[in-house]
């Protein structure tokens, strides 16, 4: 084999053994593993929502009103008779969903932002910064109930008011990254040559930002979750005929539930804390795969 093929051969093996570089790291944070399998877990009952579930998320049994667990309802049924286990499964579609759009319409806008305010600077960065500043100033959860009550409650309403509420950070964190990328030498040789700004913007530095806005993207998950759950425990998130794991935790607003009833809340309650914990160790796992100068015991 000549040189050039080897270098060759070298080049195009080197994505592979950086991706498995990645893979490797990621697998020895035991926490990250241990969240990717709760988070599966979770969205196979997701998905496979009609299997696990067993029963109708919806249809009531009015013989069987706030029922005890047994075995024809192993986590009892609400005050509409409806089956509570069939109502956890099949909240799971719904936060989980509302979790992830949120976070990429989040991550959508903070990345644009971030990256146009970075690679212009000048008026346009302090005008895009002060702005973002200016909502970081506000609070956000006054701000999501507010919306909510105004917009609607409904499912997709929600996903975009958190979305739209929750890019600040990821626009400061891509901001910084795209400041200390444009400096770096293969930015330089690209303006030399005549490359447009979309493209050296689009094409050599966006790449470079992806590890950081797929971490804080996951982290976003968490706090979307979060967020839906508190809005729907108070009566203005989705709307309470549709299960969500926030909706089914409102019935513990009652102290004769929190006190006679934890079949009720303590399922919904458990979901949120292990989905939250879990999509903060990937996060945490990833953080540290894609960085190679963190060690990993």
């Amino acid at each position: 084999m000549s040189t050039a093929d080897s270098v060759a051969v070298g080049a195009a093996e080197a994505p592979r053994r950086s991706h498995m570089s990645i893979w490797w790291r990621f697998r020895r944070h035991r926490l990250a593993l241990f969240g990717s399998v709760v988070l599966a877990v979770f969205c196979f009952m997701a998905v496979a929502a009609p299997i696990v579930a067993v029963q109708d998320a919806f249809e009531v049994d009015l013989k069987n009103i706030k029922a005890s667990p047994t075995f024809s309802h192993i986590l009892g049924t609400d005050a509409g008779g409806r089956d509570l286990w069939a109502r956890l499964v099949y909240a799971s579609r719904i936060s989980l969903s509302v979790g992830l759009v949120a976070a990429l319409i989040a991550s959508a806008i903070g990345t644009v932002i971030g990256l146009v305010s970075g690679y212009a600077g000048g008026w346009v960065d302090n005008l895009l910064m002060r702005f973002t500043e200016l909502i970081m100033t506000l609070p956000t959860f006054f701000l999501l109930i507010v919306a909510a009550s105004l917009f609607g409650r409904s499912v997709i309403n929600i996903m975009l008011i958190i979305g739209f509420l929750g890019w600040t950070g990821k626009a400061r964190l891509v901001r910084g990254q795209v400041l200390s990328l444009k400096e770096l030498d293969y930015v330089t040789a690209a303006r030399a040559i005549g490359a447009n700004a979309r493209r050296i913007s689009i094409v050599h530095i966006f790449p470079g930002t992806v590890p950081y806005v797929v971490v804080s993207a996951t982290l976003t998950v968490g706090g979307a979750i979060l967020s839906e759950a508190g809005l729907s425990f108070l009566g203005l998130g989705v709307n309470f005929t549709t299960p969500t794991w926030g909706n089914l935790m409102n019935a513990a607003q009652s102290l004769h539930v929190l006190q006679h009833q934890p079949w009720v809340w303590l399922p919904p309650g458990f979901a949120i804390g292990m989905t939250v914990i879990s999509v903060n160790f990937v996060g945490d796992g990833l953080r540290d795969a894609l960085d190679p100068r963190t060690k990993i015991d």
